[in-house]
């Protein structure tokens, strides 16, 4: 579905991608193999879920592999057990030249109850690469809800956040 137009004040309109092109959705079930010595799902394993979800979503928008750039904080609200399903969902907030934002949320469905808790959330940035890791540009993403655009806005205020954070780590201040 391309063909969408973003327009500003202060340049042409330029074509861009709907948040929902890049909508993904993994589930898969908490198995042992992945379980710490109380029965609960370990951290990286979620960790690594929610990469992958990113990745999906990041690549539909720019129709191109990505590579992730950053992860922001989590904070894990309730433990997953074992036999558990972990759905995970992603898209992307916004975009910028060769980057973008991506949310993702994780649930934890009972299989047996039919109950879902929301687990965590992150925020991932994603860079776009051509086939020799260089970068490439991506399309504007078009939020079309008041959901949407909020969550477009925040991600600018975000994207400030982290820039500052990387030129203090160069720096050697953090």
């Amino acid at each position: 579905m391309s063909g969408w137009k973003l327009e500003s004040k202060n340049e042409a309109p330029r074509e861009g991608r709907s948040v929902r092109e890049s909508v993904s959705e993994i589930s898969e079930l908490a198995l042992l193999n992945d379980a710490n010595p109380l029965g609960y799902l370990i951290g990286g394993r979620v960790m690594h879920l929610v990469d992958i979800a990113g990745a999906i979503a990041a690549s539909r928008h720019a129709r191109a592999p990505v590579v992730t750039a950053s992860v922001d904080y989590m904070n894990f609200l309730h433990p997953i057990q074992i036999g558990e399903l972990v759905i995970v969902r992603s898209s992307v907030n916004r975009s910028w030249n060769t980057s973008m934002e991506v949310g993702v949320k994780v649930y934890v469905e009972n299989l047996m109850t039919g109950e879902v808790k929301h687990t965590t959330s992150a925020y991932l940035t994603f860079v776009a690469v051509d086939g020799k890791g260089g970068k490439i540009p991506v399309v504007p993403i078009l939020p079309e809800n008041e959901d949407e655009k909020r969550r477009y806005e925040q991600a600018g205020a975000r994207r400030e956040y982290r820039l500052e954070m990387k030129k203090r780590l160069k720096a050697g201040d953090y």
